[in-house]
């Protein structure tokens, strides 16, 4: 063999199973006819790898001339069925195997397989039944990495799993098949259930299955998909989960949901068969490797909605369990509905389905921005898009109020104004989109939302040069000022807005303090008045208790319609002309109040956005079954 072994086995199998040694060496005792098998391992300990020995015998035809020179040459397959490097896995854990053969009779041969093999036998006159042995020794690792290699039980389900199309198939065709293996070892541990011991694989460990079958377009035009299931109910044993593709006469595990997708108590087994996979496997048959016909992401969408459709017949239970939950989370977050049992597969994973949907949504966002032009699909899927990401802020506008109700006398007023502006900030018109999940001046009104500038516990310095461009010296912080409509540099005249708060649970005067320091604020503001500014509304926004109640009242404010209490008055300003005071829009309110306000604001926005997104989706299933009814026709 012309052909640097090591350098192979490294490329072929830079991270081989152990397992993968009963594989080939089972494989290759079938595909000569065996339908005996053993398996006999030997070791002094786990602990002492070096110790370790195998010897695979079988009854097959043995390596008569065309066989073995296929043997010798890598890379050589008879068919599209093999890959002509399983032979390479011997080398990834042992020096070297020692190869005797019988066959045609009265002919043995023998020979090394290792790195320096150079396709050469010894064939000597041997009368004996025909069967090749392989003795694996001098095993190559530092350690073997789980006990369950060696137990006889664990390679057993092993090998069961791995060539079930074979073994499903034998008893198909009451075709005798029966592997033994067993453990020798002379320092047993229990902990492990590790000891010598003694098993067998026969016909009667395959479990029966049922079958369905299905074809779909998207992966091929001509061949047909079968499905091998079984869904078992048995709270005895554990809740197991096994999905894999038959491919080659053998089975490769693929992925295509999570063992939280079946209820507790039942176990499950899906294998998908199909000429359409022959072949399709990398060198190491560890893997899948699709053709650049089909994409990985369209095969498991087929498959797992083929999954799905028999788990939902088999345990009708999961129908009903997913119709609470998908109608919990649309409640929860609606602007994912639709989106939670797209590609579901059993049962919903609240935290894996909330996950997807909102990848989804993410992606059909993207597809839209990076259309150049929409066509009217497209252009009603931005619409849908559009409502979704509007329920989306609206929802966080939902979590700002509950967390208002939330607070309480223990709660601090810079907690109270951090949740409504974060404090010592300005905010800017210009920097809106990236702002617009930090300021939340909205729970004072809506249309605050359409501010130039918003500043949060900054001077009345700042205020006024941000209002005129004066440069004057006032240390003193009115809690918010927003300010609207113009550009002081383009000589447009602008709308200001100021509000106090006041922590929850204060006296009558401190209560009483926010009327004094909104008139305050508004004689600084009012010399500005109206050269610079248009109109001044002032809020002030406390607890309002009877006592302070009664003081308002005796101080002429009305109490206006509200979700709560609140009370206005047109107050008399005076700046410079005692006679000639000016009249500003003047509010005190309670949180509650304004809380309850923006809620019901919020809650209005929310049912109708949730209306049209339910609409929609109820459109896009009913088209779905439509085409999917057509397709089946």
């Amino acid at each position: 063999m012309k052909i640097n072994l090591k350098n192979a086995v490294a490329h072929f199998y830079p991270n081989p199973s152990f397992e993968q040694l009963y594989f080939e060496a089972v494989a290759n005792a079938i595909d000569a006819g065996a339908y005996e098998i053993g398996i006999n391992i030997k070791i002094k300990a786990f602990e002492e790898p070096r110790s370790l020995s195998i010897a695979i015998r079988d009854n097959g035809s043995g390596f008569v001339d065309r066989k073995f020179e296929k043997f010798a040459r890598l890379l050589e397959a008879e068919n599209k069925d093999h890959k002509g490097l399983g032979r390479l896995i011997y080398l990834a854990y042992f020096d070297e195997i020692a190869v005797e053969s019988f066959f045609e009779e009265t002919k043995k041969r023998e020979f090394k397989f290792n790195s320096s093999f150079d396709g050469k036998s010894k064939i000597s006159e041997f009368k004996a039944e025909s069967g090749t042995i392989l003795r694996f020794n001098e095993f190559s690792g530092t350690r073997i990495k789980s006990y369950d290699y060696l137990k006889p039980q664990c390679i057993k389900e092993s090998l069961l799993e791995h060539f079930f199309p074979v073994l499903f198939k034998r008893v198909h065709d009451k075709k005798p098949l029966e592997i033994s293996i067993e453990l020798e070892t002379e320092t047993p541990n229990r902990s492990y259930d590790f000891f010598s011991g003694k098993v067998k694989l026969t016909l009667d460990d395959v479990p029966p299955l049922k079958i369905t079958s299905f074809k779909n377009r998207e992966l091929d035009f001509f061949h047909n998909f079968d499905i091998f299931y079984s869904i078992e109910n048995d709270r005895s044993k554990k809740k197991s989960l096994l999905t894999a593709i038959c491919i080659d006469d053998r089975t490769i595990q693929y992925e295509l949901t999570s063992l939280d997708s079946i209820p507790d108590g039942y176990q499950a087994m899906f294998l998908f068969n199909s000429d359409f996979f022959a072949g399709k496997t990398n060198a190491s048959r560890q893997k899948l490797d699709l053709d650049d016909t089909i994409s990985e992401r369209t095969l498991k969408q087929v498959l797992r909605k083929e999954i799905a459709q028999v788990i939902n017949d088999q345990i009708p239970s999961i129908v009903e369990s997913n119709k609470k939950l998908n109608e919990e989370l649309g409640n929860q977050y609606p602007h994912l509905s639709g989106y939670f049992l797209a590609d579901n597969v059993g049962l919903i994973v609240k935290n894996e389905a909330i996950e997807k949907a909102q990848q989804t949504f993410f992606n059909e966002q993207k597809d839209i921005l990076e259309c150049t032009e929409l066509n009217d699909e497209q252009y009603q899927k931005a619409l849908e898009q559009s409502s979704r990401i509007l329920v989306e802020y609206i929802l966080y506008r939902t979590r700002i109020i509950q967390k208002l109700k939330s607070m309480n006398p223990q709660n601090s007023e810079t907690e109270i104004h951090d949740l409504i502006v974060p404090t010592k900030q300005t905010f800017h018109k210009r920097s809106f989109d990236q702002d617009i999940y930090r300021n939340n001046v909205w729970v004072l009104d809506d249309k605050y939302m359409t501010y130039n500038t918003i500043l949060s516990d900054e001077t009345m310095s700042k205020v006024i040069h941000e209002i005129a461009l004066d440069q004057i010296e006032d240390e003193k912080r009115p809690d918010i000022t927003l300010i609207f409509s113009g550009i002081p540099e383009g000589g447009n005249k602008v709308d200001v807005v100021v509000v106090e708060l006041k922590k929850h649970d204060l006296p009558l005067a401190k209560n009483e303090e926010v009327v004094s320091q909104l008139r305050q604020r508004a004689r600084k503001l009012l010399r500005y008045f109206p050269n610079n500014i248009e109109r001044i509304w002032f809020y002030g926004i406390t607890d309002i208790d009877q006592e302070f109640r009664k003081s308002l009242k005796e101080d002429q404010f009305k109490e206006l319609f509200s979700h709560g209490t609140m009370f206005y008055k047109q107050q008399p300003i005076i700046v410079d002309d005692e006679n000639n005071p000016f009249l500003i829009d003047l509010y005190v309110l309670t949180y509650d109040t304004f809380i309850n306000d923006a809620e019901s604001r919020n809650s209005t926005f929310l049912r109708l956005l949730k209306n049209n997104i339910t609409k929609n989706v109820e459109k896009n299933r009913d088209n779905t079954n439509e085409m999917e009814v057509s397709e089946k026709s």
